[in-house]
């Protein structure tokens, strides 16, 4: 199954929200209302991303962005594809300015919620606005580690997993999460810690012990890892020699760790191939960014 890497900007004002109408595109979703936002460009970072789609679908310039959620997601509008939406609240906006729209839409609305029918809503904008029922709604992103009853989890024998970690300021208020996913990309499991003070490399590291301790709850027996971080892989590859001392007690867990598996394999990803677990470490580092533990 293809994987596709949205942004999406929510934005309100008087309890009211920007509702763009779709006149170009895909027979299923001209006529449709939907969010401002779009697929992410290679190598672009989802904040970047959003401030481009704002401008150029509204004319109107995000200065303040907060990551609000991040959703999987397979639409009927394209069967074949998994979305996974990275949304965005937005303030800062002069809304009282005229609205530019672009290309794709003939009108915009600001409307309450509680006057939108779903069918007038593209997929991602109900599911992100909450006007599915709930029994359609997908599994919410995890906001730290949840630990799994291993005799109430379905057994999957080969998955792969996304892991990050991040510092800001290096070491810096860190965090580190994960997202489990079968062969097809369907998610199996998610989860995230706030680290307080650490490194960037520590964070890495936790992200892939997180990772691994979800994996053998749920029974797993061969993972392949998907990390952004060159050193991490080639580290747990032996190719590097592993010269901080930090790092020694986290990685000989790990190693550890792995000896539980049948197999276990490190392959670097671009950045933006991982944004799904990066947007998890982000929503961590946000909710988190008034504290001052330390590790």
């Amino acid at each position: 199954m293809k994987q596709r890497v949205v942004v999406q900007a929510i934005i309100q004002t008087d309890g009211k929200t920007l509702l763009l109408h779709r006149c170009q595109g895909r027979p299923a979703i001209v006529g449709k209302y939907e969010l401002p936002g779009g697929t992410l460009e290679r190598s672009e970072q989802p904040e970047d991303g959003l401030r481009r789609h704002v401008q150029v679908e509204t004319g109107l310039h995000a200065k303040t962005l907060q990551l609000a959620d991040v959703i999987s997601m397979v639409s009927r509008e394209e069967g074949d594809v998994q979305h996974i939406l990275i949304a965005y609240t937005v303030s800062g906006l002069a809304v009282d300015e005229p609205i530019t729209l672009g290309r794709s839409y003939d009108a915009y609305e600001w409307k309450q919620l509680s006057e939108v029918q779903p069918d007038e809503l593209r997929d991602s904008a109900q599911l992100l606005l909450g006007l599915y029922g709930a029994e359609k709604l997908l599994p919410e992103v995890v906001p730290s580690y949840q630990s799994v009853d291993v005799n109430s989890t379905t057994k999957y024998p080969s998955v792969v997993i996304y892991s990050d970690g991040g510092s800001r300021g290096n070491p810096g208020p860190s965090a580190a999460a994960f997202v489990i996913m079968n062969k097809q990309l369907d998610i199996l499991d998610q989860g995230g810690i706030y680290l307080g003070i650490t490194t960037n490399n520590q964070a890495e590291y936790h992200g892939v012990q997180l990772g691994l301790e979800c994996a053998f709850k749920r029974g797993i027996a061969v993972i392949e890892f998907r990390i952004d971080s060159m050193l991490v892989v080639n580290q747990m590859k032996g190719l590097y020699k592993i010269k901080n001392r930090e790092l020694w007690p986290i990685n000989e867990r790990i190693r550890s760790l792995i000896d539980k598996f049948e197999k276990v394999t490190f392959t670097h990803v671009p950045r933006e191939l991982n944004q799904f677990a990066d947007a998890l470490v982000n929503k961590l580092l946000d909710e988190h960014q008034n504290d001052s533990a330390v590790i």
